[in-house]
């Protein structure tokens, strides 16, 4: 049985479960098959013999599942889009895919897009007056057909798409489900927008598995006292969400095994995750397992994972992101593209099942990243990492490494160092710009609790400390202190609103 008729079995089995809850609104897993199926034969009778993808335009509403579901059992990959997403990239999204429709639970505000929208009222109705019909099984997506297309950051400025096939996330939704202890019928946190891949990581994991997800949308993050209340309500049992997210609860202190005391497992991807997060999530959350895992959008979410107990944190200042899922496998390779020794740094290379077939529509991007080894589908990350005993390391990416007065340096090892001092809650590392070369380095801090008086006090107590761990030419110029480091709507460290702001 695939994921697919996994996830339609519930219907039956308990069809009263919910399995998507936001803010009050539900979809019970009856209705999430039935509407879907209801969608689903509308998009099939409009648009026969046509396979293009479909956009599906909001936030954290029910009926963006819906539509989801309704898209590939209707044969067409679906583009998630958020309502945070600019309406220039939403316009380039919609060129470079060919779209030719566009489905939202709410209004859709791009009246210049040249394609079908169905939003609102409009969507509900078609629903309704579909209800009790449903496309033909064979319509649906399947094998190495594309399930979605999640749009990326591109180094030209525009966004490229990722093509998720079907055999890719049921490589994805096995590994989750076998490797990591979850259990049939429990609560996922939703926290990450649809339009980021690790949104994945608890969508089809929670539906698959009989489960309950619980949204978090981006106006309760921007309102720390909605936003805990509810968490208080939700009996989250899975938490899935950047270390960023997790490290910006844990400035709450009621955020614990008190408010969330069926909380089990908790899912990290997206960013590095600190030793000292991870250390603390373990004394508030002393009976939950901390998975750390590693991967890029381009090979389906994640494809390694290491559970991060106080062994791990002891043994590991700098964390590990895990050893390959099984059907998987990495590589680490040299600059002249010779295999890395045991040890030795490189660029990490993914192999296998998940792996992208590449980007839609972009044949020479997509020949620059992907290849083929050993008869399987590989991805060239861009990032930087190491291998020692199977066990993965990352580096960070290859191209967050800066020259300053002549010196290689890796951001990312900077701010490694910076968060593992005394005074340091968390850091984002920032190279400044004179002209068209770096000029020094601006580091800005989330201090920890202190007694220092005078801020040049606190620099000069953190300077000492890394001063220990890292030469003189990395240690940053500047230092600026702020309460809390801006995220993107995805939840990593926003590192463009700060450039932005302290270059302004």
């Amino acid at each position: 049985m695939d994921f697919l008729q996994q996830i339609e079995q519930w219907a039956v089995k308990q069809p009263n479960q919910a399995a998507f809850s936001w803010r009050g609104e539900q979809v019970t897993f009856r209705q999430l098959k039935e509407q879907s199926d209801a969608l689903a034969a509308w998009i099939a009778s409009s648009y026969e013999h046509d396979t293009t993808p479909i956009m599906v335009y909001g936030h954290m509403q029910p009926h963006m599942v819906v539509s989801f579901l309704a898209c590939v059992k209707a044969g067409h990959a679906y583009i998630p889009v958020d309502a945070s997403i600019p309406a220039d990239r939403v316009v380039r999204i919609a060129e470079s895919s060919g779209a030719k429709l566009m489905l939202s639970p709410s209004a859709i505000p791009f009246p210049e897009l040249n394609l079908q929208q169905v939003a609102g009222e409009e969507l509900h109705n078609i629903i309704d007056s579909h209800l009790g019909q449903a496309p033909a099984a064979e319509l649906a997506v399947k094998d190495e057909e594309n399930f979605y297309i999640i749009y990326t950051s591109g180094s030209t400025g525009n966004p490229k798409g990722v093509q998720i096939t079907f055999n890719c996330l049921q490589s994805f939704v096995d590994w989750m489900l076998g490797d990591f202890g979850l259990q049939t019928g429990q609560v996922f946190l939703n926290q990450a927008p649809f339009s980021f891949d690790l949104s994945v990581m608890d969508l089809y994991p929670s539906l698959v598995s009989g489960g309950t997800l619980w949204a978090i949308d981006k106006d309760m993050i921007a309102k720390p006292k909605d936003l805990f209340a509810s968490l208080a309500e939700s009996g989250i049992e899975v938490w899935t969400s950047t270390p960023s997210f997790a490290e910006m609860c844990l400035m709450e202190p009621r955020f614990s095994e008190e408010m969330l005391p069926s909380l089990r497992t908790f899912l990290f991807c997206g960013e590095v995750l600190s030793n000292d997060a991870a250390r603390h999530l373990l004394e508030r959350f002393p009976k939950a397992a901390i998975f750390n895992t590693y991967g890029p959008t381009e090979a389906t979410v994640a494809i390694t994972s290491i559970q991060v107990d106080h062994e791990v944190l002891a043994q590991y200042p700098s964390l590990p992101v895990g050893y390959s899922k099984a059907d998987g496998q990495v590589l680490i390779v040299k600059e002249d593209g010779t295999p890395a020794a045991d040890g030795e740094k490189g660029e990490i290379v993914i192999v296998g099942p998940s792996v992208s077939k590449g980007y839609l529509g972009s044949p020479e991007l997509t020949e620059k990243a992907f290849l083929t080894i050993d008869g399987q589908r590989a991805y060239k990350t861009g990032d930087a990492g190491y291998l020692q005993n199977g066990l993965l390391f990352y580096n960070g990416r290859l191209d967050f490494q800066i020259k300053l007065h002549g010196y290689r340096m890796e951001l990312e090892e900077i701010e490694h160092h910076l968060r593992a001092c005394t005074y340091v809650q968390s850091a984002v590392v920032l190279p400044i710009k004179k002209g068209e070369k770096y000029d020094y380095l601006l580091a800005v801090i989330v201090p920890t609790e202190h007694s220092f008086e005078k801020e040049f006090h606190l620099t000069s107590a953190i300077r000492k400390e890394i001063s220990s761990m890292l030469p003189s030419y990395m240690l940053p110029r500047k230092f600026m202190y702020q309460s809390s480091i801006p995220m993107t709507p995805n939840g990593k460290a926003d590192r463009k609103k700060l450039l932005s702001e302290v270059t302004a």
